[in-house]
């Protein structure tokens, strides 16, 4: 990895209110819920302070005393949880928060979110392939053909250098979003205040020519709903830890 080249700031979404995962949602936030033996949201951290980056910031709204409480009981990494009046969404979340992360690249990481590691590490992926003079997004992706519980149409089409382009209306696309990002602050110049969603900036950038991804080389958990979250539990052996060595070649 070049010097410097991990971003030193991330942020977890984990604001939203669950709807699908309903009821399991109207006691329990979403990255909460526990699969493979620990919280969605402790798998996140534990990929957050393998990487060494220092700098943590959580988002929180629906039953956001319990997402707090949570992380008192975490020492490593140190996490700054802020707390939304009203639901911002991803791209109103993310540029509240630009005060807390500084004005170089960070990560954005979806707060229910489950992957596990290829050979090598994602977020070590990711910041290797960050190029800041082509980008201003870089969106962790996974093959729809290797995305457990997904039953989507998929996100994106990718070029060989990693350009994205979005699939067309009633057509299908390889890759999914699999909700792990280096987005650069220059992208919210000019972004509206209040609740809206990062597909807005998705869009700009990819009509700038600057929206790339790479894909993931490792297992990746679409857990949207409680059929989904039992499926994956199932396949991560009620609780066992056995997705570290689930991979793709």
């Amino acid at each position: 990895m070049l010097k410097n080249a991990m971003p030193q700031a991330a942020m977890i979404l984990a604001a939203g209110k669950g709807n699908r995962m309903r009821p399991i949602t109207d006691k329990t936030p979403k990255p909460l819920v526990e699969v493979g033996g620990m919280t969605l949201l402790d798998h996140i951290l534990d990929h957050v302070e393998r990487a060494g980056i220092g700098r943590v910031v959580v988002n929180a709204f629906h039953l956001s005393e319990q997402i707090a409480a949570h992380l008192e009981k975490r020492e490593q990494p140190p996490v700054t949880v802020l707390f939304e009046e009203t639901l911002l969404e991803t791209g109103g979340g993310v540029r509240n928060a630009l005060g807390e992360m500084g004005k170089k690249p960070f990560f954005v990481i979806n707060g229910d979110v489950l992957w596990f590691d290829g050979p090598q590490a994602t977020l070590n992926r990711l910041a290797v392939a960050w190029d800041a003079k082509r980008m201003d997004a870089l969106l962790l992706l996974q093959p729809v053909v290797w995305a457990e519980g997904y039953g989507g149409r998929g996100d994106f089409c990718m070029d060989p250098l990693g350009l994205l382009t979005r699939r067309g209306e009633g057509e299908m696309a390889p890759f999914v979003f699999a909700g792990v990002q280096i987005l650069h602050p220059r992208l919210f110049a000019d972004s509206p205040e209040g609740p809206f969603s990062l597909n807005l900036l998705y869009d700009r950038a990819l009509e700038a020519g600057r929206l790339y991804g790479i894909s993931h080389g490792g297992s990746w958990f679409h857990i949207g709903t409680p059929e989904t979250l039992e499926a994956a539990r199932a396949l991560l052996g009620n609780g066992g830890n056995g997705g570290n060595n689930l991979y793709r070649p």
